[in-house]
């Protein structure tokens, strides 16, 4: 997967030395409430998300969560493709630190990786998911051109989520 480029971003693969990064966004209040706790309460526990979600994801799909980093060099989120075992198609997910969101950061990552999407990887529907309480992120995707289609409950311990398309 090569590293996206856009006008105040680049977006590129997820390293074993991003795991304070990793630590930081996946315990920031917006992700626990919106995305759930993965429990990652040690940098080591980031290292191992890395490995296992980001990095065996890349070799085993040839996609997945890049990170979002800004231009100067400082990381501020995830950004790309999913493959979820209850969902037919591949799936955007995206997720910023909470001080950087509202700048235009996500729409910036997540409008370039679904340019990537089409052109690169030849998708020609990508899903969706998302808590009905999320209004940013919903907001989002309509800018992108995603709609509701349907509700979707992952598991059974899982409450009810939005499934969205393109």
């Amino acid at each position: 997967m090569k590293r996206i480029e856009t006008e105040r971003l680049y977006l590129k693969r997820a390293k074993l030395e991003d795991a304070q990064f990793i630590y930081e966004l996946l315990n920031s209040d917006s992700w626990i409430k919106y995305i759930g706790d993965k429990k990652i309460t040690t940098q080591n526990k980031a290292k191992d998300y890395i490995q296992k979600t980001l990095i065996e994801g890349y070799d085993k799909y040839g996609f997945g969560l890049l990170t979002v980093v800004l231009k100067d060099g400082t990381p501020i989120g995830l950004c790309g493709f999913l493959k979820r075992d209850y969902l037919e198609n591949v799936d955007l997910g995206f997720a910023l630190l909470p001080g950087f969101e509202g700048m235009g950061y996500a729409f910036e990552a997540t409008n370039a990786i679904m340019e990537y999407g089409e052109s690169e990887l030849d998708l020609k529907k990508v899903m969706a998911i998302c808590m009905e309480t999320n209004q940013r992120s919903l907001q989002l995707l309509s800018k992108l051109g995603f709609k509701k289609i349907d509700t979707i409950k992952p598991n059974e311990t899982s409450e009810e989520l939005l499934l969205l398309s393109t």
